[in-house]
């Protein structure tokens, strides 16, 4: 066989598609949805709580409003509700300036504070970026405000320049930035990371079981109905969904080492993360066999950037956010940073992401229903010619 005979045959053509395919999928996903980084920065929201009736309060709320690169500030909650919504991740931070904070300024006790608190358990990109903004405003605080409000508020009443100018630098060392973080992370890529390999583990698992189980589902429609086969499938998925966990969460035990109880919730979840993500991969592969492997690999990669892992959804352009709502993988990673290091419920990811499994396998039972033709059973016919006669019977 000489080479370009080779380079016909049927493994040669499908390594040279998929090389090609695998560039142009990973490239023209990944590329795009993360230069969304930091262009859609403003797009994240965050709240002022000014508790402080005085006049620097007012003064720092407003030039905060006008500074910061956010196109969405709430000003008009309370604190309690900002720290809510900051649990709930629908705020990236809560900026909190108490009531007697004109009060200490004047008084140059050194204890005026500014709260900025984050919430570690959100996104990558979203824990990052605040914590560089904090430290930008830290600064511009201290160096503008302390310093030539104080300045100028001392000149007011009547104190010399130079003195004013030696106090104004004593009241600049009053002002504290105070950086509060809620739901913290244990240090380490892999507590942070934790949600996310855990879920691409149960989803590219159950990836490729989708394609194994249902190529021998295709191979069995003699031996069996297509209901029969369709329930061994499902069985089948639920034993591997069970063993491989059983694994994973042995793994999780000695390396990131949960409680009992944490590990226990863990595992339920995993199950739940496998079976979903089989019957969402399946349904492709039911419509159309081993080829729907070639469009399901393009959707896993566009979750694995709109899973909220590493960006909320207030940063995604419009298709990666499209995809996070009916995303598996999304309600996967938020319920795990749930369990694992926030203080709200994992009840709602959890449902939504049994909402989508249970949609996914409807349409499988449709497919299977409707568009699979029924097939004619193997009947094993006995031989006439091999059968014993009555001598060969009597004793």
């Amino acid at each position: 066989m000489s080479f370009k005979k080779f380079l016909g045959t049927k493994g040669a053509i499908a390594t040279i598609f998929m090389g090609v395919f695998y560039a142009v999928a990973m490239l023209g996903i990944f590329l795009p949805g993360y230069s969304a980084i930091p262009g859609n920065i403003d797009q994240l929201h965050i709240a002022i709580v000014n508790e402080d009736a005085g006049e620097y309060g007012g003064e720092i709320a407003d030039q905060l409003e006008e500074n910061l690169p956010f196109k969405e500030i709430a000003t008009d909650l309370t604190n309690e509700q900002a720290m809510n919504d900051l649990e709930h991740n629908g705020l990236a931070m809560v900026v909190h300036i108490p009531e007697t904070f004109s009060e200490d300024v004047a008084g140059g006790k050194g204890n005026a504070a500014i709260d900025f608190t984050t919430n570690e358990a959100a996104p990558q990109m979203v824990s990052s970026t605040m914590t560089s903004i904090v430290s930008e405003i830290n600064n511009q605080l201290g160096m503008q405000f302390s310093q030539q409000t104080a300045q100028g508020v001392l000149m007011n009443f009547n104190v010399p320049e130079a003195q004013a100018a030696e106090l104004s630098a004593q009241i600049e060392s009053a002002y504290v930035g105070n950086v509060v973080s809620i739901n913290e992370v244990p240090d380490g890529m892999n507590n942070s990371m934790l949600p996310m390999f855990l879920t691409m583990a149960g989803y590219t698992g159950a990836m490729i079981g989708a394609m194994q189980l249902i190529s021998a589902y295709r191979e069995n429609r003699a031996k069996a109905s297509r209901t029969r086969l369709f329930i061994y499938v499902q069985m089948t998925a639920l034993i591997v969904a069970v063993t491989s966990t059983l694994i994973a969460m042995g793994i999780v035990y000695l390396i990131n080492g949960p409680s009992a109880d944490l590990l226990l919730e863990l595992a339920g979840q995993q199950v739940l993360n496998y079976v979903v993500a089989f019957n969402f991969t399946a349904i492709l592969v039911f419509l159309v066999g081993e080829a729907g492997m070639i469009f399901n690999l393009p959707i896993l990669l566009m979750q694995t950037l709109a899973n909220g892992s590493t960006m909320p959804r207030d940063l995604m352009y419009a298709p990666y956010e499209w995809m996070s709502h009916i995303s598996p993988m999304y309600y996967s990673v938020q319920a795990y940073t749930a369990n694992l290091y926030g203080s709200i419920s994992a009840g709602p990811f959890l449902w939504s992401m049994a909402a989508i499994g249970g949609i996914a396998m409807l349409i499988n039972i449709m497919i299977v229903a409707f568009v699979h033709k029924p097939v004619e059973l193997d009947t094993p016919v006995a031989d006439d010619s091999k059968m014993p006669t009555p001598a060969e019977v009597t004793p």
